[in-house]
Formats: structure tokens, sequence, C-alpha cells
């Protein structure tokens, strides 16, 4: 029988300046301004927003969750000032993305740019290879973690304060000691793990963000509105990374997830805007539901109802009507997992196929009017 073969060795990666990259998009160039006039909008799609605005501000009224879940084309197309004045006047309680959304939102807010060359740079072996990206996202979980924070929040936390704090070795052998069995037992171990294999200093850990204003994170996180991250291991470049640590990435987004089912929870006569999300989006709502619904039953409580559900994506939801159901298996339509999964839970599902900025700005215009 043959030796069973070891793993790469991620820590022997070595990885570059971000300043060094050629990124492929600056925040002057993306950055679209909320207070300008709404793209052209088609009729009927302006319609749909229109009905999306109503329901929107009928669920703010009862107290019901209005959850937006998007992708990082969101942000690689300049709508965090749309969504961030979605945050300021209170129209959205919970925010939820990828891996990638986070990455391209902390980029950006650090350096002003983002996005890189995939083609070219895997070829050359340095597709992200960045170092401050790796290592301010893990040192912002690993930090974050022993507060208990999920992975919105200790990012966002992380761009707000412009760094972070990293505590003595000894502080942490002494609470492992003294409480081995302590929830945040495994938090303050991996900490202490990656402070003495990369040989980080306690104390202040202090990387600036310029541009932190335009940042839906940053802005989440001052405006104590929940903001949760859903990514998937070994998905986003923070891989590529000496200090890789799955278990900091999947503690964190893990209490997200839960996170997420209180929003869900409170989501009766409430709204889900799935933007540009062809893959997280649905695969954890249905998840959450779920858990929400399991816990509901147990109480002999209604599930989950008198929901809308938009789903926003720039495909044409493969020809199909979708408010006349689920397409048969033979049909093409029904493999596409941004429309059937939504349309599996409960409630409405509206699909609007849309870029999403003509969606959202158009939207926050019909909020604000």
């Amino acid at each position: 029988m043959p030796n069973f073969p070891e793993p790469l060795d991620t820590k022997r990666i070595r990885v570059f300046p971000l300043a060094q990259r050629q990124s492929l998009s600056s925040i002057e160039q993306l950055l679209r301004d909320p207070d300008a006039p709404p793209p052209p909008c088609p009729g009927p799609l302006l319609g749909v927003v229109a009905g999306c605005a109503r329901r929107v501000a009928a669920a703010r009224r009862a107290g019901a969750s209005v959850i937006l879940m998007y992708g990082a084309h969101l942000v690689k197309n300049g709508l965090m000032g749309i969504v961030n004045r979605l945050i300021d006047c209170g129209w959205l309680t919970h925010l939820a993305t990828n891996g990638a959304g986070t990455i391209h939102d902390w980029e950006l807010a650090y350096l002003g740019r983002t996005e890189e060359s995939v083609r070219n740079n895997v070829a050359e072996g340095t597709f992200g290879t960045w170092d401050e990206t790796g290592r301010c996202l893990h040192l912002a979980l690993l930090t974050g973690a022993l507060g208990d924070q999920g992975y919105g929040r200790s990012l966002g936390r992380f761009i707000c304060e412009d760094g972070t704090m990293l505590p003595t070795p000894e502080s942490l052998e002494t609470a492992l000691r003294a409480e081995p069995r302590h929830p945040l037992a495994p938090a303050r171990a991996e900490l202490l793990q990656a402070m003495a294999a990369h040989r980080l200093p306690a104390g202040p850990f202090q990387a600036r963000h310029p541009w932190k204003e335009s940042s839906i994170l940053a802005r989440a996180f001052a405006r104590n509105v929940p903001m949760t991250a859903h990514p998937g291991i070994g998905y986003d470049i923070i891989s590529n990374h000496p200090l890789f640590n799955g278990a900091a990435i999947g503690r964190a987004a893990a209490l997200d997830f839960r996170l997420l089912g209180r929003a869900v929870e409170g989501l009766d006569g409430g709204v889900v805007l799935a933007v540009g999300s062809a893959i997280m989006a649905p695969q954890v709502f249905e998840k959450s539901l779920s858990c929400v619904n399991n816990l509901r039953r147990q109480e002999s409580r209604q599930i989950v109802h008198d929901h809308t559900i938009y789903v926003v994506d720039i495909q044409d939801g493969g020809r199909w009507d979708w408010s006349q159901g689920e397409p048969p298996k033979n049909n093409p339509a029904y493999y596409l997992r941004f429309c059937k999964s939504f349309s599996r839970m409960g409630g409405t599902m509206l699909y609007a196929q849309s870029d999403n900025g003509v969606f959202l700005h158009n939207l926050l215009s019909q909020l604000n009017a």
C-alpha cells in the first residue's frame, strides 16, 4: 500500500506587499454616488423596485427583518455608498456576504484598490499571495474570536479601529491553563500558536484604512447593524498565505451563521434581498431557515411566513417564469440554484433580472422619496 501523501506546506508560501500588486480597480473608478440620480430603469423592472420599496417600508414599520445578502460584485461595482446609505437610513436590519465580498471591501478601505488578473497571477503563482490581505484578515478574526465575535463584526471593528491588539503570549497561556474547557480556549490556543509561529509581538497591530468611509463592514459595525460573512475554506485568497487558519475562519463563520439565524427568526412579514449571489445566499439561507423552523416547531410555533424574497441577478433566470413555480428537471432553468433554492423557501419569491447597481440605486431612491 502506498504511503498517504503529506498535505501541502502552505506556511512556505512566499507573499508580497499588497501595494506591489497590479490592481485592476480603484475606489475612484468604482464608487457610485448615492446622491446622484439613479440610472434609468426599464418600466417593468421599475414596477418591481417600487413594490420592493413598499414591502421593505412595511417590514420596517412592523419591526420585521430586512436582510441584504450580496456577492462580491456588488463591491466591485462600487455600490458601497448606496448600501451604506440604506444602513444609515435604517432600511436594513442585517447584511450578509461571502468571503470575497469582505476581501474586496477590506482592500478598498485599506489600499483604495482591489482585484487582480486571475489568469496571469495563477500562472505566476502570485494569485492571492498578498501579505497584508492575508495577515490583516487573519489577525482580525483571531483577535476578534477572543471577544466571541464573528467574521463580519471582527473585520468591521478592525477597519474602524485601524488594527487590533495582540495580547501577550503569557496571558493566553495563563488563561488556557486556568480554563482549559472554556468556550474561548480554542480561540486562545489558535492565536497563541499563530503568534509563536509567525513571531508576532504583543501590543497594537496597526493598519490604517484611509478609505474606511466607503466600507460596508465598517459602516455596519459603527451603526451596530449585524453584518455576517459566509466563506468557504479554501475559497478565498486568504488561503494563499502562511497565516492561513481554517479553524479561525470556520469559528468566525459558524458564529455568523447563528447570527444570521437570529435575523431569519424575525423574518415574518419581512424581506430578503439576494443581490448577485448565485451560491452563498441561497445555500446559506435555506439551511438557516430550516434551523429556525426546526426550533419553532419544537415550541409549537408557526414556521416563518409572509416573507418576500427578491432575487436580483443579471442572468435571464433560465428564461423561466418563476412565478409559475419550479421548472421540471429536464429544463436547464431547474439548475439555476439562486432561483430554484429561493423558490422553495416559502413566502413569495420574485426574480428581477437586473444589474445590481440599477436595482439598488433605484430602490434607495424609491425608499427615500
